[in-house]
């Protein structure tokens, strides 16, 4: 291993089914710099694909961050909190082959909805829900204690991922149809989505592999744009509604939480972009178990939760805390409003505003 001094810096990884965001700060909390790629789900990519997808990125924020890219460790500290990183053994297994790597002094891997608390509250313990391709829950006590799920999807009775979503709507735009269920604009909305004129050409398609099932996550915003309007949609977003605070409560109850103002940190690409009067229904829901729990939607993506939580380990003070927020909050959104006006290329992303230590 290289003597290179790693000048206390911080590796935060937030990855998921569908993106993959990567920052290297300093210990006062200086964006050095940021990086986004493909997803790095070890479900779908397995182990040696994840760490692949989050390697390649970790590589591009070197360069960016102007640093010697053979100089270990990079950081002192490294939070790589992964969808998928649902298992004892599979964080154990994926802790052991990123510790080969010597990308840190000091590593945790863990779940991403681990990095979706520390963005949304400070206080070290409540409930955060993330919804993005898929869905899951993390409850920490005051007293450490914790509440997980298996979030294996079918398998532990999971829905209300993006792919839920897509499923649930594609299935009601072919009843509609063909006549088994109620008459729905998703019949239209859904496979214009995919250039196609009929429901039925898009399970066709689907069903000889000519469009990957996988893509039926785009269409969870067909989904929440007819929800308004659509009484099938607003069904489908109803159910949505009903199992986020399935996950909450029984997190809330297991910890022994529901006397408890626990915050509840909702977060994810679905649960960003839904109505608002969908976060009021999850918070009354929530509240008739736990009356006085604080609902709420995170302030910060993820990737910041797991920046601080690298921070917290460095004994870094407020001003760190703030600055990083602050600087990856705008990273994060200069790079959101990039993506949203053009194809996405292949590789990693990063935005174009310099990063570089506060002076």
């Amino acid at each position: 291993m290289s003597t290179y001094h790693d000048g206390g810096r911080v590796l935060a990884v937030d990855g998921g089914g569908a993106k993959t965001d990567l920052a290297l700060l300093n210990s006062s909390g200086g964006l050095l710099a940021f990086v986004r790629g493909g997803r790095s789900h070890a479900h779908y990519l397995g182990v040696e694909g994840s760490i692949a997808v989050i390697w390649g990125l970790l590589e591009s924020a070197i360069a960016r961050a102007g640093l010697e890219p053979l100089d270990r460790p990079i950081a002192s500290t490294a939070y790589v909190l992964l969808a998928g990183a649902d298992l004892p053994e599979e964080r154990s297994t994926i802790q052991a082959r990123v510790e080969q790597l010597s990308w840190s002094t000091r590593l945790v891997v863990d779940n991403d909805t681990l990095a979706l608390l520390r963005a949304g509250t400070a206080r070290g313990w409540g409930v955060a829900v993330v919804c993005g391709a898929g869905i899951n829950c993390l409850g920490r006590g005051p007293d450490g204690r914790e509440a997980r799920f298996l979030s294996l999807g079918e398998l532990s009775g999971d829905w209300g991922g993006g792919t839920d979503l897509g499923m649930a709507a594609l299935s009601a735009a072919a009843r509609s149809v063909d006549g088994r269920g109620p008459k729905t604009a998703l019949e239209t909305s859904i496979p214009v989505h995919f250039g196609l004129n009929d429901p039925l050409e898009l399970v066709r398609a689907i069903h000889l592999q000519l469009i990957p099932e996988s893509r039926l996550g785009e269409l969870a915003p067909v989904v929440l744009a007819a929800s308004a309007e659509d009484p099938v949609a607003a069904g489908i977003v109803d159910r949505l509604t009903d199992e986020v605070i399935a996950f909450a409560r029984a997190a809330l109850q297991r910890l022994e939480l529901t006397e408890a103002d626990a915050d509840v940190i909702l977060g994810g690409r679905i649960l960003r972009s839904v109505a608002p009067s969908v976060i009021e229904a999850i918070a009354a829901g929530i509240g008739e178990a736990a009356p006085d729990a604080r609902v709420r939607l995170a302030p910060s993506e993820p990737i910041v939760g797991a920046a601080l939580l690298g921070l917290d380990a460095l004994g870094a003070g407020a001003d760190a805390m703030a600055r990083a927020r602050e600087q990856l909050d705008a990273a994060a959104a200069e790079l959101n409003d990039e993506l949203a006006t053009a194809d996405p290329a292949p590789g990693p992303r990063s935005s174009s505003r310099p990063r570089s230590a506060a002076r």
